[in-house]
């Protein structure tokens, strides 16, 4: 098992200390965080490593998110879409959920997911 990068930052643009300037959390001024840019780089680094002991969720991962012609999902996968698939894999694994911290700037996206993961977390 992987000893650092045991923290894995979710954001398509941002690095840790920028999420620090906004959230004061201390978390983010730590050195051993990972940095995924997407939802299959999500996916990849958990299916290859395992576990971290946090996630820290955006939201939005792309500047637009674009609607399929005809359909109602969008294309790019967000951090809602980590988090459902991250439900996924606990329950598949008989896993818990590891730490999680939302540091979106979307209130929305940031209570949708964080409300998942705290449904999940209670069961």
């Amino acid at each position: 098992m992987e000893l650092t990068k045991r923290l894995l930052f979710l954001d398509d643009i941002r690095y840790p200390i920028e999420a620090y300037h906004y959230t004061k959390q201390d978390i983010f001024l730590r050195k051993e965080w990972h940095i995924v840019r997407n939802y299959e780089q999500f996916v990849n680094r958990i299916m290859e490593k395992g576990l971290p002991e946090m996630i820290s969720f955006d939201h939005d991962l792309a500047d637009v998110h674009y609607l399929k012609p005809n359909a109602d999902e969008y294309t790019e996968k967000t951090g809602y879409d980590c988090a459902k698939w991250l439900i996924e894999y606990c329950m598949d694994n008989y896993l818990d959920v590891p730490k999680f911290y939302c540091h979106s700037m979307n209130p929305v996206g940031k209570k949708n997911i964080l409300s998942l993961l705290e449904n999940f977390k209670q069961l």
